[in-house]
């Protein structure tokens, strides 16, 4: 009877512990707690029956099946390099950054296997029909445009997946090595065409300034000789009249007059290369006063020049 109650409790109790162990797995089932930003499907019997937001929220247990969360921020995606043809014909490598944001888990979920791949492609598709229409100097030009086309088309196709791109970037742009060679050349063959500009508008400006200063310099001295000559012309005449009016103020004589007069003389023959000098016909008046002065009387001096020799006497 013992060993039978004691059968008995023991499986009693592996009862109670399994029913134990299946009310945990019920509630676990159907307790689950969504995060911030994220979103969950469920689907009831294979069936969508409703999109998870965050929070708490019940479920049916194994009746309602929660798909792998969908995360509802923005998501940054950066594509490997694509080659693409330009309109020339050169081949050029495109990365691009896309940036986009899910708005509709069911859409995203059920109108799309991968909608990371599906970008990816788009973008690469898009992206070869904008940069086919154009050049090469028009696609390293135009990234604004090509940006805003890209992301036009990417929208529109992938709103009916509930995706929202909000923008798309072209992260590098290389032509091939050949191209790129042939570019450097020429930007430095402009740089030296600009700095070769730049000197002869450097020397030019520079010969136009020393020429306007010489100019300048020329005429203020030019303005200061003629000044300078005014002054001396004036301090001369001031002299002149005040010897003038000396001379008058002391009234001197005529042999007075006459003997300053000889004693000027010399002064004509100053000099070793003077080699003819003349002698004025007002000699012979004041030789007349010098000669009444001392009491002889002399012969009038004659009227025409006279002239000597190399000694000047």
């Amino acid at each position: 009877m013992n060993d039978g109650a004691s059968a008995g409790s023991i499986g009693l109790t592996i009862v109670l512990i399994v029913l134990v162990i299946f009310v945990l797995v019920i509630l676990i089932k159907s307790i689950r707690i969504i995060p911030q930003a994220r979103a969950g499907v469920v689907e009831r019997l294979g069936k969508y029956q409703r999109t998870l937001t965050p929070g708490l929220t019940v479920l049916i247990p194994f009746v309602d099946r929660v798909l792998p969360m969908l995360d509802l921020r923005e998501q940054v995606v950066s594509f490997p390099p694509q080659p693409v043809i330009t309109e020339d014909n050169l081949v050029v490598s495109i990365d691009t950054v896309v940036y986009f944001q899910v708005t509709d888990p069911r859409a995203a979920t059920y109108e799309i296997a991968n909608y990371i791949q599906a970008v990816e492609q788009l973008t690469t598709t898009t992206l070869r029909n904008v940069v086919g229409g154009l050049n090469l100097e028009e696609a390293l030009t135009s990234r604004d445009q090509i940006n805003g086309q890209l992301r036009g088309v990417l929208d529109e196709a992938t709103g009916r997946w509930g995706i929202r791109v909000g923008r798309v970037e072209l992260k590098a742009i290389d032509p091939p090595l050949s191209i790129q060679d042939s570019m450097e050349k020429q930007m430095r063959a402009e740089r030296d065409r600009r700095a070769a500009i730049l000197t002869a508008e450097g020397t030019k400006q520079s010969a136009i300034l020393t020429a306007e200063g010489q100019r300048q310099a020329s005429i203020l001295a030019a303005e200061g000789d003629a000044k300078a000559a005014i002054l001396r012309a004036d301090g001369e005449s001031q002299a002149i009249q005040k010897v003038f009016g000396a001379i008058h103020a002391g009234n001197p004589t005529q042999k007075l007059l006459a003997y300053q007069y000889l004693q000027t003389l010399p002064k004509l023959a100053d000099g070793t290369s003077n080699k003819l000098w003349i002698i004025p016909s007002e000699v012979g008046e004041a030789l007349k006063g010098i000669g009444d002065v001392l009491g002889n009387s002399t012969p009038d001096a004659p009227s025409s020049p006279m002239s000597s020799g190399p000694s000047g006497q």
